[in-house]
């Protein structure tokens, strides 16, 4: 059975999600890895979720204040054998019902090119492609969508 945890950074079991994240990362961004790696600190952030299956931490994901009404989803992470099953899609519904908790009214969020299942996950939730904001703005390789809570 599949349950969700409301959490921050510190939580062991996202530490060690994101650890593989990033390692997967690496391999996909190729030599762009170091530019978003500068981006995906996560010592800052204070809203994560962590799915379990059963005992065990299968998938996560996180937001953080963008602006006074914009939340910034991060580090949205599903382990490889746990993939196809909806994790993620479910992991992304806790981030915005809670991030409109905190009132929130939009949620936005980068991905890259070289990922394609994020295009079609955020897409099929009602993401929508956006001109590249902040950190992101002229970077080719870089989608970023928004969405209205």
């Amino acid at each position: 059975m599949l349950t969700f945890i409301r959490t921050n950074s510190e939580n062991p079991h996202f530490q060690k999600l994101v650890t593989k994240l990033d390692a997967e990362l690496k391999i996909r961004d190729g030599l762009d890895h170091a530019f978003y790696a500068q981006f995906n600190k996560i010592d800052t952030i204070n809203e994560v979720i962590v799915a379990f299956e059963d005992d065990t931490a299968v998938g996560c994901g996180a937001f953080k204040s963008y602006s006074e009404n914009c939340a910034e989803i991060k580090r949205m992470f599903v382990e490889e054998s746990q993939r196809g099953k909806g994790i993620a899609g479910e992991i992304l519904d806790q981030l915005e019902q809670w991030a409109q908790e905190l009132n929130f009214t939009k949620c936005i969020l980068e991905t890259g090119i070289n990922q394609p299942e994020a295009i079609r996950l955020y897409s099929k939730k009602g993401y929508q492609i956006i001109t590249n904001y902040g950190q992101y703005a002229n970077v080719e390789n870089s989608v970023c969508f928004e969405k209205v809570l």
